[in-house]
């Protein structure tokens, strides 16, 4: 098996089981029963464990914003763009294996002992950020909504995470609509239309 497949196998094995199981309850000799890859080869690609949930993080990063993207993509109003960020979340937070926020996840498991794995979860929830800035930008509605529909979807991924549900997604979705729907003042303020 060349190095490109066994990588592949390696972190489709990680993946499965550091984000059903948790990154710290699974060990690389789990990991190489899973993928069929050898112990010797899995260390040879990842010499240390963080090196592999960076990488496990990494693609799930790419994977996680693509799907994203094409699902949001798919509407054609600007404001509908941002309340389909919420719907996306709502499908994503119904799926069977859904076990909460992977990023989320390994920071509570890691970010305070491994600055590579705390470095991989900020940038994939500051792309995440700009994301949004871009859809809200997109909208022509004012910079300061971006922060709070931001952390309306990161309270949705952790509520959903703990709770089991997709109900999360659906209020913070109107949430959303709240916000979108508001006065927003020159000032930035957002306001309740009278």
């Amino acid at each position: 098996m060349d190095s490109a497949v066994a990588r592949e196998r390696a972190l489709d094995a990680a993946e499965q089981l550091f984000y059903g199981r948790g990154v710290q309850s699974v060990g690389m000799d789990d990991v190489r029963g899973a993928s069929g890859v050898s112990l010797k080869r899995l260390y040879q690609l990842f010499p240390a464990k963080e090196q592999l949930v960076v990488a496990y993080l990494e693609r799930r990063d790419m994977r996680w914003r693509g799907r994203l993207e094409e699902y949001v993509g798919g509407r054609a109003e600007p404001r509908e763009r941002i309340l389909a960020v919420f719907d996306w979340l709502a499908e994503w937070f119904g799926e069977e294996d859904f076990r909460g926020c992977a990023w989320i996840n390994a920071y509570g498991e890691l970010g305070a002992v491994s600055g590579r794995v705390a470095e991989q979860v900020r940038a994939h929830k500051q792309a995440f950020h700009e994301y949004v800035g871009a859809l809200v930008a997109g909208a022509g509605l004012p910079a300061a909504l971006t922060g709070p529909l931001v952390l309306l979807a990161e309270g949705a991924m952790v509520t959903a995470g703990i709770t089991g549900s997709a109900e999360p997604a659906a209020q913070a979705r109107e949430g959303a609509l709240l916000l979108l729907t508001a006065d927003v003042t020159s000032a930035g303020a957002v306001s309740s239309q009278e």
